[in-house]
């Protein structure tokens, strides 16, 4: 057992398949979604969990282009290809940034704040390196970890290009290509492993007791207080809010591809919920798994149709995008405490998640905060919401939940602005006036998403 404790925090479910194999009490004493045996031997579980593991994180990785879809129908014509390109050069800082620096700091060596960087980089064990090279003997020893180590390395890594993908939608039409991935190889190297380690890489926060099963604050809320953090800086849009301090509309380029993006997330979040059972070894993490899968869908929905109903008495009118944002609400709203047994409960997540996000969009109209896609008001506020509601479903404390959210609002949103700040008055983070009205695809790509329209500059503003 004292190997167990000694892993971090976010693993050591994984390791009690190998070890718990005649526990079967363990689970529900320690996790009541810890792996245990149940009539299947240890190298079967060892590939049941990896399998677990690699499928489900291609599942998560699937929602980049979830993110990509959404985005780059949200925006006008004139900047989906930059959307496009911000995208997939997001994910590829992400993974690099994780590998060299991120992981280790997040799970190598956590001494309650943060971990350390080794030499040489994370890779296969050792006895996984015999094995490759035909040492049979190593086995044993590859089975004893309950899973292939950089199977766990690939499921972490493509949630910190989650993070990263909520700040891109949010900052759209103005910010410029290099001082965003400058930004996103900060928050990946750096901002979200520290949160990341204070959690589930076993630091001060997992100490305390702080539940976020699969990341409502950890994860979206860590991007949601860096794109708010963002938006501040680099200001709103050309002609988004007239004179009289009203918003104007910008409509979608592409509802449907809006909706399509939606689904894959939707899609996607089967993944990022269920996978952080993070074993698939027995009867137990089957039956967890499909409860988690349930509650998901179960918020999704609710938000939804919370949104749906409610969009006519704040934006007066049903607002199909409002709605697409309830149903993401929901999905946020249930990441910290998916595992809940009565599924009532999941619902009830979901229609508040669904009311704040659809507040929160209107809220960020008042106060003049231009968020092209509502990353604000679906990842940090459904994301607030979903770790306190840990504590009416899940048996979360109150208190350990909310210094959680207050400490990693604080660190992630002022170090976010420091670092915005710093890059507008070095490299900028503004794309000039002209560059704006004519679109980042034809000033700075050379080239148009839609070819077949005639690209107009829009004129100036003066109302």
């Amino acid at each position: 057992m004292s190997f167990l404790m000694s892993l971090p925090f976010r693993r050591v479910r994984v390791a009690a398949i190998a070890t718990a194999l005649t526990l079967p009490a363990l689970a529900f004493v320690a996790w009541p979604h810890v792996a245990h045996a149940a009539g299947v031997d240890t190298e079967t579980q060892f590939v049941l969990n990896t399998f677990a593991f690699l499928i489900w994180g291609a599942l998560v990785m699937w929602m980049c282009a979830g993110f990509t879809m959404l985005e780059a129908g949200s925006v006008r014509t004139k900047n989906a290809s930059m959307i496009c390109l911000k995208n997939i050069g997001l994910y590829s800082i992400a993974g690099l940034a994780f590998y060299f620096i991120g992981y280790n700091l997040m799970y190598n060596d956590v001494q309650h704040v943060i971990g350390t960087v080794v030499w040489p980089l994370y890779g296969p064990s050792g006895d996984e390196i015999a094995l490759l090279a035909g040492d049979d003997s190593a086995l044993a020893g590859v089975l004893d970890n309950g899973y292939s180590v950089m199977s766990d390395w690939f499921f972490q890594m493509v949630f910190v290009a989650t993070t990263a993908s909520i700040i891109s939608g949010a900052l759209a039409e103005r910010v410029r290509m290099w001082s965003f991935f400058l930004f996103t190889l900060i928050l990946t190297a750096l901002l979200y492993p520290v949160i990341g380690a204070w959690t589930w890489g076993g630091g001060w926060l997992a100490e305390m007791g702080f539940q976020d099963f699969a990341g409502s604050t950890i994860v979206h809320s860590t991007g949601g207080w860096a794109a708010l953090a963002g938006a501040l800086v680099v200001g709103p849009r050309l002609g988004k809010f007239r004179r009289d301090g009203s918003a104007r509309a910008t409509p979608p380029s592409n509802v449907v591809l809006v909706t399509l993006g939606v689904f894959v997330l939707w899609f996607g979040w089967f993944g990022f919920n269920g996978g952080s059972q993070l074993a698939l070894g027995s009867a137990l993490d089957a039956v967890a798994m499909s409860n988690v899968l349930v509650n998901t869908n179960l918020a999704a929905a609710a938000g939804v149709i919370t949104a749906l109903s409610l969009s006519r008495l704040v934006f007066g009118r049903i607002d199909l995008l409002v709605g697409l944002n309830g149903g993401l609400a929901g999905l946020v709203s249930i990441t910290a405490g998916p595992d809940i047994v009565p599924h009532a409960w999941s619902v009830l997540i979901g229609i508040v998640g669904g009311a704040i996000c659809t507040g929160g969009i209107k809220l960020l109209e008042i106060v003049k905060i231009d968020d092209v896609v509502g990353a604000v008001p679906v990842h940090l506020f459904a994301g607030i919401w979903g770790t306190i509601a840990v504590c009416i479903a899940a048996g979360g404390n109150f208190v350990t939940q909310l210094i959680g959210i207050l400490s990693i609002g604080a660190f992630v949103f002022s170090l976010s602005w420091v670092v915005w700040f710093a890059i507008e008055k070095t490299i900028g983070v503004r794309v000039s006036e002209a560059t704006e009205r004519l679109g980042q695809d034809t000033a700075e790509l050379g080239m148009e998403s839609y070819p077949e329209f005639v690209l107009m500059p829009e004129p100036a503003d003066d109302d």
